[in-house]
């Protein structure tokens, strides 16, 4: 527990099941110090002290520091970034747009770098984010899908694979602080991988 903390005004636990409020206030206090301070002073003891959580309840929610961070990272998103218009080529060119602008904009992406970083050399920070990669690929893979439904993409292909490779080439974008990128640019490079994927008429 946190020590600095008034027992009193400790936030309580309801067990391995998720307070509602507790989690708000400990998501809403990682989000204003990530603001703050950036990622390079962001804690467990910080967000603990700020929400009024014991650090064992956000250790219990949170095996570590990493997935925090990723938990506060994708609260920012945009909850339509993987919207399905039926039109593959302009769904992922907005996809990619989006995500880049997102990753510009509120320190975002500084957050995204630091667990990138963090991850090389510590194997909890690498699993958090391996975790948080899966998934993000299913639902990016589950537009893919639906154009192999529609008989637009090739039934052999996998989506996971193929939404993987898009988002190599935002990392690379990411890594190298180059977020910038034209809707021409954009969709150029997911042509390019489209390309390799499209069912052949």
């Amino acid at each position: 527990m946190n020590d600095d903390q008034d027992p009193s005004q400790r936030r309580t636990s309801i067990g391995a099941q998720r307070n509602p409020a507790s989690q708000e206030a400990i998501l809403q206090a990682a989000t204003e110090i990530l603001a703050e301070r950036g990622p390079g002073s962001f804690s467990i003891e910080a967000v603990a002290k700020r929400a009024k959580a014991g650090k064992p309840t956000i250790y219990r929610w949170w095996p570590n520091k990493a997935a925090l961070l990723l938990d506060a990272y994708h609260r920012q998103k945009n909850p339509h970034l993987h919207g399905d218009t039926g039109d593959l080529q302009r769904d992922l060119t907005r996809f990619l747009m989006e995500l880049l602008a997102f990753w510009r904009r509120g320190g975002s992406g500084a957050i995204f770098r630091s667990v990138i970083a963090e991850a090389q050399t510590d194997q909890a920070a690498c699993e958090a984010l391996a975790a948080y990669l899966a998934e993000r690929r299913k639902h990016l893979g589950s537009q893919i899908r639906a154009a192999q439904a529609r008989e637009d993409v090739r039934p052999g292909v996998n989506p996971e694979l193929a939404a993987e490779m898009l988002s190599g080439f935002a990392w690379i974008r990411l890594l190298t602080n180059r977020l910038e990128i034209s809707e021409e640019e954009a969709a150029e490079a997911v042509k390019i991988i489209l390309d390799g994927i499209r069912a052949r008429r």
